[in-house]
């Protein structure tokens, strides 16, 4: 039952998501609601009371008002988010209906996360453990980098040409370190959930949260329009630069 209370709510929450969208045409509030409502659904869920789902409402909680604060620093003032832009483009005069589909989609895919923290925050395992320790510097690492690369991305935007491409810090080894960073701290909680074979659940944070930034609401929106608006310089940094996961750059072109 309370598993369907969150459900409804982060539903509720997606639907707000879509009238500010309509409302003020910038769609970044979409996700500064989506982390805010996921982070309040796990936390409902997990209605913490000992060690361990005390623990995991302390990490979902920070994950949670961090990401949801950066998005909302970045919208405000700010036009329409490109990746948004590019389905309005695409969806023409039936937006509106398939945007509120979609963020729907959404809080749907946000129900898998929250599943994964109550399952893993309950796991019953003695706590502390070196799988709660574990899962722990994964987050932290996880929260880092992404919070590092969010601050590379803010400060290379204040000086740099219009139209150029970040190629500063984490940037370098990852077109989307921030992306990976938000992968790497869904992946802390089948550790944190070790030992029953409940935390079998916690595996899907992780799974389906590679799926969506690789496959769905991410990268191929986000690069569908970089490809769009940089046109050569776009395909020789792909050439060169890892696209999720952190590498070695490859060689500049002669041709760049």
């Amino acid at each position: 039952m309370l598993f369907i209370i969150c459900a409804l709510g982060v539903s509720l929450a997606m639907s707000f998501a879509w009238l500010v969208r309509i409302r003020t045409g910038q769609s970044g509030w979409i996700d500064c609601i989506w982390s805010a409502a996921t982070g309040a659904g796990a936390l409902a869920f997990l209605a913490p009371q000992d060690g361990r789902s005390l623990f995991a409402a302390a990490l979902v909680g920070f994950w949670s008002l961090r990401l949801a604060a950066h998005i909302a620093m970045r919208t405000r003032g700010a036009g329409e988010d490109p990746r948004y832009g590019a389905l309005a483009d695409e969806w023409g005069a039936d937006f509106s209906r398939r945007l509120f589909i979609f963020l729907q989609i959404q809080a749907a895919a946000a129900l898998p996360l929250i599943a994964a923290v109550g399952v893993a925050g309950h796991s019953p395992r003695p706590f502390p453990d070196w799988a709660d320790g574990l899962g722990l510097v994964i987050a932290i690492c996880g929260i880092a980098l992404e919070a590092v690369a969010d601050a590379q991305l803010r400060s290379f935007r204040r000086t740099a040409p219009p139209h150029s491409l970040c190629e500063r810090g984490l940037w370098a080894y990852s077109r989307h370190p921030n992306y990976f960073g938000e992968f790497l701290f869904w992946c802390a909680w089948p550790f944190i959930g070790f030992g029953d074979w409940r935390a079998v659940a916690a595996l899907m944070a992780p799974a389906l949260m590679y799926w969506l930034l690789n496959h769905v609401s991410g990268v191929p929106l986000l690069e569908k329009y970089l490809s769009a608006s940089r046109g050569a310089a776009f395909d020789d940094y792909v050439a060169r630069i890892p696209r999720f996961f952190p590498g070695r750059p490859r060689q500049k072109s002669n041709a760049a």
